[in-house]
């Protein structure tokens, strides 16, 4: 007897269900359970595919999206990837505006996929014509039939992960989750993942994972935004120079900043102890922990879940390069971490 076919009807069935991966070794010192929520098992390996597919679909469904309309969206190189998998399944053009911070994998990535690339100076203010947000805008007004996702000042960003992350890590972990550790960008991870949290077990602490250079920890803290924060730093996807709609600020209960070093280190760290091979926020997320446990605010009663939001394999000309890691003074005679290659002739 046959049994039935099993397969997929495309790539957008396999967005979400990511599972949730003990931590062993990396946390071996660390009182409590460390749980990562391994958002590179999505198909466009990071956690970006929900908003994509999420916010589209609403798009549809409002008739303000149809058949070979255009896309346009500002990102540091994930949301655009995700948007270009998305449109090349439903039959979309896709305009991406990039910061120049991304690494070149992502922007080849993004061509790859079919997807045309603006990059746009990382390091100018956000209302500055020439930043990737105001590019976004204007081929928006541009270009007919356009839409613009707009993940920074979209609610759906929220929503996307309020109706899947959230809800996954609550059955995943039975419950009985005590804090949760997220990079904050957008927000929308963090935001949509705690309000669910927050709404089953209100005790749940929910802690967001800034960079140096960044408004958003300050913001928080005083609902001031502080232009004088604002410098260069290395982290994709972390962190940002305006305050984005897409943060809930109030369902975080804080925030702590970690360093564009640390972070690097952090994520080689983790491929090394737990074989995962994660991208540069994931460092920073896990950087955060080590940074908090030293605080003492984790007990052999916590059940800690940490978002790892892409793949390592993003990065392989930035933190997984040792000749990036030199440049940035992050290696030295004594700090080096790779393995030695030897060729036989």
């Amino acid at each position: 007897m046959k049994g039935e076919l099993q397969a997929c009807n495309n790539v957008l069935e396999l967005i979400g269900n990511t599972p949730l991966i003990k931590l062993n070794n990396i946390t071996s010192n660390l009182k409590g359970t460390f749980l990562a929520k391994v958002e590179g098992f999505n198909p466009g390996h990071s956690t970006k595919d929900r908003i994509a597919l999420y916010i589209i679909e609403q798009a549809e469904k409002k008739g303000i999206l149809n058949p070979g309309d255009t896309i346009i969206e500002t990102t540091s190189g994930n949301t655009g990837f995700s948007l270009a998998m998305v449109s090349i399944i439903k039959g979309y053009k896709c305009i991406l505006a990039v910061s120049s911070k991304s690494s070149k994998d992502k922007i080849d990535m993004l061509t790859t996929m079919g997807a045309t690339v603006y990059v746009c100076p990382a390091h100018v203010p956000a209302d500055d014509p020439r930043s990737y947000y105001e590019v976004a805008k204007r081929l928006h007004k541009e270009i007919p039939g356009s839409i613009y996702i707009n993940q920074y000042f979209n609610e759906l960003n929220i929503d996307a992960h309020y109706l899947s992350t959230g809800q996954e890590i609550w059955k995943q972990t039975g419950g009985k989750i005590t804090h949760l550790i997220a990079c904050s960008g957008t927000g929308g991870t963090i935001s949509g993942i705690a309000r669910y949290l927050k709404e089953k077990k209100p005790k749940v602490q929910v802690i967001g994972i800034d960079a140096y250079g960044s408004v958003l920890k300050k913001y928080h803290e005083t609902r001031e935004f502080d232009e004088s924060e604002i410098y260069p730093y290395r982290i994709e996807g972390l962190g940002k120079n305006l305050i984005p709609t897409a943060t809930d600020f109030d369902h975080i209960d804080r925030f702590i900043k970690v360093t564009d070093e640390n972070s690097a280190h952090t994520a080689r760290e983790l491929a090394k102890t737990e074989g995962l091979f994660v991208g540069y926020t994931s460092g920073a997320a896990m950087q955060g922990i080590k940074q908090l446990a030293e605080e003492g605010i984790f007990n052999e009663n916590s059940i800690v879940v940490v978002i790892f939001p892409d793949h390592g394999s993003r990065y392989m000309s930035k933190i997984y390069s040792d000749c990036w890691m030199k440049q940035q003074g992050f290696l030295d005679a004594v700090n080096v971490e790779s393995a030695e290659i030897e060729y036989i002739k």
